[in-house]
Parts: structure tokens; sequence; C-alpha cells
């Protein structure tokens, strides 16, 4: 796996080819994900829209090197706009195209408040803590101590209770429950809201939220009987609403695009919420928060 050698240590990362003319994908991955988790998901995605694709795992990630940095309520806000900008000023990416899941997410909301980018893609983003969290949360410590979930991270992390151990005290401290980036986004470029409507880590309340901090145009997208995992449970689904959404980011979504995007594949409610729930014993739960 390629490493490049950061301020604050190495990061493993892959690029996939593409267009260079076009703005690249930047993926961010959740508070348990690491590049590997992401599957297949960011070369199905790089494919359909022809781009340049960044999927690389933050320190204490994946094989990056351990996080330096004590955990605090800032780590996303530290990651946004002193990592990444780091990362993509070394490997030359301009104005790119974030993709981010949950923590990720929010990074990328945070990131292009502060830096320009040409669209954010937020899955399961989290612009407040809410109950929710905690419930999911304690749910994945309840799964980690019981052996499922620490056998899934083992497979993709070095440092696999390190991992868990820094996401799930961050978000379960008491300095985390007045948690909330609500108020210090300034995005003026696009943004696509994805958030399945059965999501363990978080209410569709934080996608009204992406809404209305954001300036600039907004499109969300609510797949039925999808968990916290849109982009695994259904990726051809989020693959052609992405796509569909670079093809022309700067139009404002009309009511009833809004109203497509929510209802779309509603025939195959059943069959959706029942994949949702077999896919969802097979994943690493990322986070709510980075879930």
């Amino acid at each position: 796996m390629p490493v490049i050698t950061m301020r604050n240590g190495p990061l493993e990362h892959v690029v996939i080819d593409g267009n260079s003319d076009l703005s690249p994908l930047v993926f961010l991955h959740g508070g348990l994900g690491c590049l590997a988790a992401w599957g297949r998901f960011p070369a199905q995605l790089a494919a359909a829209t022809g781009r340049r694709a960044l999927v690389y795992s933050r320190h204490g990630h994946g094989g990056s090197g351990p996080d330096p940095l004590p955990r605090t309520d800032r780590y996303m806000h530290e990651h946004a706009h002193e990592v990444l900008p780091e990362l993509l000023d070394a490997l030359g990416m301009r104005r790119p195209v974030l993709v981010g899941h949950s923590d990720g997410a929010s990074m990328a909301l945070l990131h292009a408040s502060a830096h320009p980018v040409r669209a954010v893609v937020g899955m399961g983003p989290h612009l407040y803590f809410e109950e929710e969290n905690r419930r999911g949360i304690e749910n994945a410590r309840a799964s980690y101590a019981a052996g499922p979930l620490a056998r899934k991270l083992a497979m993709v992390h070095d440092d696999p209770r390190g991992v868990f151990d820094r996401w799930s005290g961050v978000w379960l401290s008491p300095a985390f429950r007045d948690w909330s980036i609500e108020d210090e986004l300034d995005v003026t470029a696009p943004v696509l809201a994805i958030q399945g409507d059965a999501d363990e880590y978080g209410t569709l309340a934080q996608v009204d939220a992406v809404e209305r901090a954001v300036d600039g145009p907004f499109v969300r997208l609510v797949p039925e009987g999808c968990d916290h995992y849109p982009h695994l449970v259904r990726p051809g689904l989020v693959v052609d609403a992405v796509r569909g959404f670079l093809a022309e980011p700067a139009a404002a979504p009309s009511a009833h695009a809004a109203h497509t995007a929510h209802t779309a594949h509603t025939a195959h409610t059943a069959h959706t919420a029942h994949t949702a729930h077999t896919a969802h014993t097979d994943r690493i739960p990322s986070a709510g928060a980075g879930r």
C-alpha cells in the first residue's frame, strides 16, 4: 500500500486513475473506518464519474501511522483544517469533490467552509450530538465487548482497539454532549446529503441541519429501509445519485427533484429493508459521528 509522509506521520493511500481535467474525488471515512472499509465503492464511483479518486486512512486508522494527537472534541476540525489541506497539497489535488461518510461527512463540510471544493457528498452527516449517537455507540460497545465488532475491526486496522476506544471515548464523553458545528459552516459549494431512513446513528434532523447550514445548492437523498451505510447497502443507487449530482452541480434542486430523491426505488422498499438488515451484520459499524 502506498504511504505518504505527513507532518504528523505516514498515511496509507490509494489514487485511482481518471480524467485529470475533472476535480478529483476524495473519500473521507467514518470514525471506525479506513481505506479498506470502503470496499469497492470508491472504484465504482470513480469509474462512473470518470474522475481520479483519493482514498486514504487517517492517522491511527487502517495501516496509517499512529494518531499523534490526544483525541479531543476538536478532532474533526483538526483533520479538516490541518491534515486534509496538507495531504491535498502534497498530492497536487485541487478543488476536490469531497465524499465523506459520518465523521468524514462532518469533516468534509468543515473543510469546504474554509477551502475551495467542487462539491460535497455527505453520507450520514452529523452536525450536532443527539441521543441516537449515544444509543448507537453504546450498542457498538456491546458488540465490541462481545467479540463480533472487535473481529471485524481487526481485519482492517493495525490498532483496532485504539481505533474503537478513541472514537467511542470522545463521543461518549461529557464534553461531546454540547458538540455542534451548525454555526461554524459556511459552505457555498453544492452539497448532496444522503442518509438512510433507518440510520441507527442519527435522525433525518441532521440532514435538515445541513440544509439550513449551507448557502449553495442542496440536494438530499433518503433511501428507504437503509441504515448508516447507504454506499454499501445501495451502492448502485448512491453511485447514480452522485453521478447525476456532479453532472449539473450548480443547478438548484426543485421540490420535485427532492421528492423524487426521497422516494427513489420505493417499489423495492421491502427488499431494500431486508438487504440493509442483512448487510449490516457483515459491515464495520462506522459510528454516527464517524461511524
